[in-house]
């Protein structure tokens, strides 16, 4: 039997998945690694822990595959895109990776919309802010110059630990786009982008396909991953991408909803559809694009209220099932570290609003998974305001679809059934993008036959949308009432 390994790193952990030929998973490992946040706004990790986590995970699905190194046919990464790794000329990183939720960048994202708004949107098709790479390389130009100046290399952090296995550089494409430094008319690094960094492309990785060869495992890395010698490496591609293929969405008009460290509702078309509230992304099949709405915390909101006030995911589940649609008034915005759709508003703050001395745990429990549903309702309906066609369902993806209370929550408030496949995990995307690339799979439609399994269908109780709909009209007048507020200042 052969395979093809598929490792994921997302906003807090790493994932890999151990994907057989005939579509079966043969192991999966998961990995936590810390998130420093050192002051207020900022978000940052280090690449060390990346690696230490990667090493581990492929040592572990070996052991619960029960399988030999050499049996692997091909590996790839996927990541978060926008958060860059600034590297001395021996690759080493000069500083923690900002990671994309960082919002220290505020005050140059506005800078380059005021001076440069129109042309950045015309060649990347988004308007600046703090997700993208661009304006949180201005910020450490400008507040950390003494690391910009020692800058020869900008990674992006699937990339920096490809080459940490493979010693090639490269980059596709999707993740390419995320940056703000690259031309999506043209399909190149933009040198006026480039140079508004004061960088030029030679600094950034060669431009590939997602299942392009990047090289091969070399013999320092299979000594420290367990990993063969000489196994093929794919360039891979970002955690969206490899969440939605992982989905089964292929085809014009399928639609997921995401439920990861971001929320987003994408819909896959055959073109471009510039917004400056959509982030639009090619797809990994050739022609066909997913333009989607975004919010900034759903899964990683949840996590946050895991480590701050405590008990587990289980258990934060069987309390807010408890407690009726709506919270008997208890409403949270879950905008910890601004938002995207449709405020891009790095200022927004998290948020309990409406607190009785009648209210429980169980009730802060359900508030934040309504909470991250009703940010999601945001953005549904101004995906709908542009007319993309797309049908009335949609499969549920990301760490989040696991919770099938969240699950129903997220159908009831967006008036959708949802389906949700028996893993839509981006590190089964990635095994299954790899396969396509060495051949094992005849292309993206038979990789999605193989290995795509629909195990449940979430459809929406009438009842608890209307009610969902009228708890929106009080979810936007709170957001309208506190953006002033923290648009003053730091809070």
């Amino acid at each position: 039997m052969r395979y093809t390994l598929g490792i994921d790193f997302g906003g807090g952990a790493a994932k890999a998945t151990l994907l057989c030929a005939d579509g079966q998973i043969a192991a999966t490992h998961t990995v936590e690694y810390p998130t420093a946040h050192p002051t207020a706004r900022a978000c940052e990790q280090n690449p060390a822990d990346w690696w230490n986590a990667l090493c581990t995970c492929t040592r572990e699905v070996l052991r619960k595959g029960n399988i030999r190194a050499g049996e692997i046919a091909a590996v790839a990464l996927d990541s978060a895109t926008h958060s860059a790794v600034v590297c001395d000329g021996n690759m080493t990183p000069l500083r923690p990776c900002i990671h994309w939720t960082d919002s220290r960048s505020a005050e140059q994202a506005a800078g380059l919309r005021q001076t440069h708004g129109a042309e950045i949107f015309a060649k990347t098709y988004h308007s600046p802010d703090t997700v993208w790479t661009l304006p949180q390389l201005l910020w450490l130009r400008e507040t950390e110059p003494q690391i910009y100046e020692k800058i020869r290399y900008v990674l992006f952090e699937k990339d920096w630990l490809r080459y940490c296995l493979t010693g090639i550089l490269c980059t596709d494409r999707i993740e390419a786009a995320g940056s703000m430094l690259y031309n999506c008319e043209r399909g190149e690094w933009d040198a006026d982008l480039c140079a508004l960094a004061g960088l030029t492309a030679g600094q950034l990785p060669p431009l590939c396909a997602p299942t392009d060869s990047a090289g091969a495992v070399t013999a320092t890395a299979a000594a420290k991953t367990g990993l063969a010698e000489g196994t093929p490496v794919i360039c891979g591609t970002t955690d969206t991408c490899m969440e939605i293929l992982a989905s089964g969405a292929v085809r014009e008009g399928d639609m997921t909803v995401k439920l990861a460290t971001a929320g987003r509702i994408c819909v896959i078309t055959d073109h471009a559809c510039p917004d400056r509230q959509l982030v639009c992304y090619p797809h990994a099949v050739r022609g066909l694009w997913y333009p989607g709405t975004a919010t900034k915390a759903a899964a990683s909101a949840l996590r946050w209220y895991r480590d701050t006030f405590g008990n587990s995911y289980r258990e934060i589940d069987a309390a807010a099932e408890t407690v009726s649609v709506g919270c008997e008034g208890l409403m949270f915005h879950p905008y910890l570290n601004g938002e995207l759709t449709p405020y891009a508003d790095p200022a927004l703050c998290g948020s309990f609003v409406g607190v009785r001395s009648t209210h429980t745990k169980a009730h802060f429990d359900r508030a934040v998974l309504e909470g991250v549903a009703l940010s999601l309702l945001d953005c549904y309906r101004y995906l709908e305001t542009l007319g993309i066609p797309h049908g009335n369902t949609a499969t549920l993806i990301g760490g989040g679809a696991g919770s099938p209370l969240w699950g129903q929550i997220v159908s009831d408030c967006l008036g959708l059934t949802l389906t949700v496949t028996e893993n839509s995990d981006s590190s089964l995307g990635s095994a299954m993008l790899a396969g396509v690339a060495v051949g094992l799979f005849g292309g993206y439609d038979q990789a999605v036959a193989h290995c795509v399994r629909t195990v449940r269908t979430l459809t929406p109780n009438e009842e608890n949308t209307k009610r969902y709909a009228e708890l929106y009209k009080t979810y936007r007048r709170v957001h309208d009432a506190l953006a002033p507020i923290y648009s003053g200042g730091e809070t």
